[in-house]
């Protein structure tokens, strides 16, 4: 099974001042999932030290699934997606743009997310919202598509054309 990254972006979680529901949610549904949760942190809302962390999560610690939470709203101090495009090499907008989707069905605020998802190396980055609901809603859009997907970046699979199985 693949592992997976988990870093929330809170300038008060890092402080200790607010409790880290979202990637606590995450870390369960990945785990319930059967992905190898491999490192959380939580982290102030800085542009360099959210991107360092990315490039250290796939450069030196080879995590297969980086899912960040929070830092995509439009407040100055959001800068996860800013971050991820330091990290990345390639964008694989379909994702973000299927959450967003997928989330404008639910409500229309769901456009103010400036999440984004790419490729470093082998690993995928894909920018989360902030809140609980948001983070189970997203993933219950991506998860099934998104296993075919390390698939390839791991080398596991080449072929695209096939039908979807449930993972």
């Amino acid at each position: 099974m693949y592992s997976v990254g988990i870093i929330t972006a809170s300038d008060k979680g890092s402080r200790g001042e607010r409790e880290d529901l979202s990637g606590k949610l995450i870390e369960t549904i990945m785990k319930d999932r059967g992905y190898i949760i491999k490192r959380t942190v939580m982290l102030p809302d800085e542009q360099e030290v959210l991107s360092n962390e990315m490039i250290y999560m796939s450069d030196e610690l080879n995590i297969n699934l980086i899912l960040t939470t929070g830092g995509t709203g439009f407040s100055h101090r959001d800068v996860t997606p800013e971050a991820t495009l330091i990290a990345i090499q390639k964008q694989a907008p379909g994702i973000s743009e299927a959450i967003r989707y997928n989330s404008l069905q639910i409500t229309p605020k769901a456009m103010l997310s400036r999440g984004i998802s790419g490729i470093r190396g082998n690993t995928l980055i894909i920018n989360l919202p902030g809140s609980p609901k948001a983070v189970k809603e997203s993933l219950s859009f991506i998860l099934e598509p998104l296993f075919h997907g390390l698939e390839i970046l791991a080398g596991d699979t080449s072929e695209c054309g096939q039908p979807m199985e449930n993972k």
